[in-house]
């Protein structure tokens, strides 16, 4: 699990239920606090692998906007159905930087809420100009976590900057019937979800649910990736779906890449974690239609079967 909202005394709590073994889930927790707390905590909260190898914190969390539906994502042209609105921008552009210093300075991955097309363009400038002032600083893997909706100029600037895409299938398919609304149909088109076009400039996309915003069910997630079929039945700009393989990576590698675990997670290999999920259909060739009614037999976690379907 990518924790993208957890404070100090939350990871306290992670690291000691680890220790004591009640953690059935391993966690990579990102910090979410303000700079003055972080600069003073940063150094001695970075743990890899802690509480009987539940826990790791290597990643900070920061918010720029809001969310499309009410909205509040900070758009770089007003809303189609609101035009005297562009959105919220959420928190200053001179802190993020500031916390992009901590970063690079504490060796922390960070990881940025945004979702509108301006809250992702001003990421990538703060992330650019970070990383031409460290220049000796690489493989930083840093996050934009949604990037729902992107001008189509800045597409190219996450393969170019190595910046991770971290996005949910499910998303697409739940917000899609307001989209072309907030929108319009040319800028849904050219930028929203365009899993296919950033993949295609480099970029390393990985998925999630966003829960509790979005039901937990990495299954529904996967189905929606793989076909943006809208509850109403309509297909969303079908063109960027991804390939059966590619949704499996993006849950799995590529997650697991994205935190710096491909060593251990994200693959079945000798040497790596035995942390299994057993599903009731081969999800990789049974029709589109079947994918939802797939079920988890059983989880498994350091090779013990933690949940058997009854």
């Amino acid at each position: 699990m990518h924790d993208a909202c957890t404070s100090f005394e939350t990871v306290d709590l992670y690291r000691r239920m680890g220790d004591e073994g009640r953690l059935g889930v391993r966690v990579n927790a990102m910090i979410r606090e303000p700079n003055e707390r972080l600069a003073p905590n940063l150094a001695k909260y970075r743990w890899i692998g802690v509480g009987n190898g539940h826990v790791t914190v290597r990643t900070i969390k920061v918010s720029i906007d809001g969310a499309l539906g009410p909205r509040g994502a900070w758009l770089l042209e007003p809303y189609a159905d609101l035009p005297s609105s562009a959105g919220l921008n959420t928190g200053s552009m001179e802190a993020l930087a500031q916390t992009a210093r901590l970063a690079l300075e504490h060796d922390y991955q960070l990881a940025v809420h945004a979702i509108g097309d301006r809250a992702n363009r001003e990421t990538l400038d703060v992330y650019e100009a970070a990383f031409k002032a460290y220049p000796d600083r690489r493989d930083l893997r840093w996050r934009i976590e949604h990037s729902q909706h992107l001008h189509p100029s800045d597409v190219p600037r996450f393969g170019q900057l190595g910046v991770i895409p971290s996005m949910q299938g499910i998303h697409c398919t739940s917000d899609g019937p307001y989209v072309l609304a907030r929108l319009g149909p040319q800028r849904a088109e050219e930028g929203a979800y365009v899993w296919r076009k950033l993949m295609a400039s480099g970029a390393t996309i990985i998925n999630g649910t966003d829960a509790p915003v979005e039901d937990v069910s990495a299954l529904a997630s996967y189905y929606a990736s793989v076909t943006r079929r809208m509850p109403n039945g309509e297909l969303f700009f079908p063109d960027q779906k991804m390939t059966r393989e590619e949704a499996l990576r993006s849950y799995t590698a590529n997650a697991a890449w994205a935190a710096f675990e491909e060593q251990v997670k994200g693959t079945l290999a000798i040497g790596k974690l035995a942390d299994i999920t057993v599903l009731s259909k081969n999800i990789l060739t049974i029709p589109d239609d079947e994918i939802p009614s797939t079920e988890v037999v059983a989880t498994i976690v350091a090779g013990e079967v933690r949940y058997r379907k009854q």
